[in-house]
């Protein structure tokens, strides 16, 4: 990826950050997409502190995981950050797309939160 295509994303994702923040209450839940992996966090902004995350390269994510596409392994992950969401006692968050775009991989993620019951 080039300089310039990250610092362009680096803007974006200020953009975004000065207009949303997380709460205890209902967290922003971050996306951080690289070539080969998608990470998420929910984060309450207020207390400056991570309530969940979930990452394709984690070793109890990898048992599950799918084993082709990347669409189909953010799907799943999705789903699982979502069942830990519920198990942490939060059902709206806030999302924050990183400054991608909300496209392929980063929409597939979302819709797969939304199907697992957590509202946005």
């Amino acid at each position: 990826m080039s300089n310039a295509k990250e610092l362009g994303r680096n803007a974006r994702h200020q953009r975004i950050r000065r207009k949303i923040s997380g709460t205890a209450e209902r967290p922003r839940v971050v996306v951080h997409r690289s070539l080969t992996s998608l990470q998420a966090q929910a984060i309450d902004d207020v207390a400056h502190r991570t309530i969940a995350a979930c990452s394709s390269l984690g070793k109890e994510f990898l048992k599950q995981a799918p084993k082709k596409g990347k669409v189909a392994v953010s799907e799943k992950l999705g789903e699982i950050f979502a069942e830990t969401l519920k198990k942490k006692g939060v059902q709206k968050i806030t999302f924050d797309r990183g400054g991608y775009i909300y496209h392929g991989r980063v929409k597939a993620f979302a819709d797969a939160m939304r199907k697992g019951g957590i509202q946005f």
